[in-house]
């Protein structure tokens, strides 16, 4: 007998005897009707099983959590809420759960007390929904590049350099702490560190491929405990060869769209479900900090909207007229060119002054990282921000410098270390072209597509400070 998914089962468009089905019991009622869900969809079976029939010991047994393998009859269903259910011939407890130790019972949890139980978090539908998501978000990344011809490839988790410049990373080292040991005693002999970035390593095999893209886990040191930050978090990467800034536009639009276009077109089910916990969790905000928008509404608005190109010189202009900045209303005013956006400035132009996505381009040099192509104006770079609904900026890319003597002035500039990256700049010495790419915090795509207010309730086990559990 065929095991068979309940997204088919509830898929099919007539009756079938005999059919076995596998997954986990979230409730059951009046001992009579037990609703189970495998994962597949955010729609449960329902199983009637007759309970004067059934051995009572076995009644006993399904509970919440315990998982059950049910081989009965797929019937059009009595009952409002589903088109089939299962009348049960046979049932079997594979695996009990204890209902008075099962912590992820058939009640509301508060998301912090399902962050403690990440392990089973997953059985609830909120995150059964999102997690779904996630999986369809990331293979819809890999089928836009791959249908555009790009060639997906590993970059180095163990690096030696600092791609941002930041200096928050993660050291790694086999020697024992609070020792003084030569670095040149370390496993590889120089001074290590987790990756914040697989750029530049990306930036050479554009170089010989032409476009490719990274897509792997990254690390920062950050000691932010927010809503938008995660010390472990999965990075899009694209490099392309002979891309100047607008070709670098162009592709960030149409890669945003197309991804969240399958989306909407994969997860109804769960866009759905998760639209309405967005709106409850919106009433119970304050007037002025809920969104004009549903979390559906606020995908349409990217997919559907052509994206909204300005400078950044066009930009702190705009915000400097604003009412919000004029009454005082933004936290961080804007006073004067050069200063460094903010979410409340990015969000304040894409939802009130333009009501569209926005990409800013063109920043000042000082805010930038070494690596950006300088202007001919030698005030701004060829730098590029993808500005979304609700979150601020969501892609962050650039031109990257191509000219040698140029790149190596920007990093003594930012006390970036020559030696250490002398394999970047060759890159340089040896056929270097125009070539621009950008990066997309995967987390940031997947909190947006699913209306979850904290980063980590979109990441399996999330990585934060003083939290490695699991």
């Amino acid at each position: 007998m065929k095991m068979n998914k309940i997204i088919n089962l509830l898929s099919r468009n007539k009756s079938e005897n005999n059919i076995e089905v596998y997954g986990w019991v979230k409730t059951f009622r009046a001992n009579r009707f037990i609703a189970i869900n495998d994962g597949s969809t955010i729609l449960n079976l329902q199983c009637v099983i007759d309970f004067e029939k059934t051995d009572k010991s076995v009644l006993k047994r399904i509970t919440t959590g315990a998982a059950i393998k049910v081989i009965g009859d797929l019937i059009e269903s009595q009952g409002s809420g589903q088109k089939f259910e299962v009348k049960v011939n046979h049932i079997l407890i594979i695996g009990d759960s204890d209902p008075d130790l099962y912590p992820i019972q058939p009640k509301k949890h508060s998301l912090e007390f399902l962050r403690e139980k990440a392990h089973l978090r997953i059985r609830t539908t909120t995150f059964n929904a999102v997690m779904r998501i996630r999986s369809v978000l990331s293979f819809a990344v890999h089928d836009f590049f791959q249908k555009k011809n790009f060639f997906y490839i590993n970059t180095p988790i163990i690096t030696g350099s600092d791609a941002e410049g930041a200096g928050e990373m993660f050291k790694v080292t086999t020697q024992n702490y609070n020792t003084n040991n030569d670095v040149k005693e370390d496993f590889f002999g120089k001074e290590t560190h987790l990756t914040v970035s697989g750029q530049l390593e990306a930036e050479s095999y554009a170089m010989g491929l032409g476009n490719v893209y990274t897509f792997g886990p990254t690390f920062r040191a950050e000691n932010s405990n927010t809503t938008r930050h995660l010390a472990e978090f999965w990075m899009i990467e694209p490099e392309m060869a002979f891309f100047n800034l607008n070709d670098n536009m162009d592709l960030a639009e149409e890669f945003i769209k197309a991804v969240l276009e399958k989306l909407t077109l994969k997860c109804e089910d769960d866009l759905l479900f998760l639209n309405n916990r967005y709106l409850n969790e919106q009433k119970n905000k304050p007037s002025n900090q809920r969104s004009e928008m549903d979390l559906i509404e606020k995908i349409n608005f990217v997919v559907k909207n052509s994206f909204k190109r300005i400078s950044y010189t066009e930009a702190i202009s705009i915000l400097k007229n604003s009412k919000p900045n004029k009454k005082n209303k933004f936290k961080y005013k804007i006073n004067e060119w050069g200063v460094d956006l903010q979410s409340e400035h990015e969000r304040f132009l894409v939802e009130k002054h333009f009501k569209c996505p926005v990409i800013i381009y063109d920043y000042p040099t000082k805010i930038k990282a070494f690596y950006m192509r300088v202007n001919d104006d030698n005030k701004t770079v060829r730098a590029m921000d993808v500005l979304f609904p609700g979150i601020g900026e969501i892609v962050g890319g650039s031109q990257r410098e191509e000219r040698l003597e140029v790149l190596k002035k920007r990093m003594k500039e930012l006390h970036v270390d020559e030696n250490e990256l002398w394999w970047y700049l060759d890159l340089r010495r040896f056929g270097s072209v125009p070539h621009s790419g950008f990066g997309l915090g995967f987390e940031r795509l997947v909190q947006f597509s699913t209306g979850m207010s904290n980063i980590r309730d979109v990441i399996p086990f999330p990585r934060t400070p003083q939290n490695a559990s699991f």
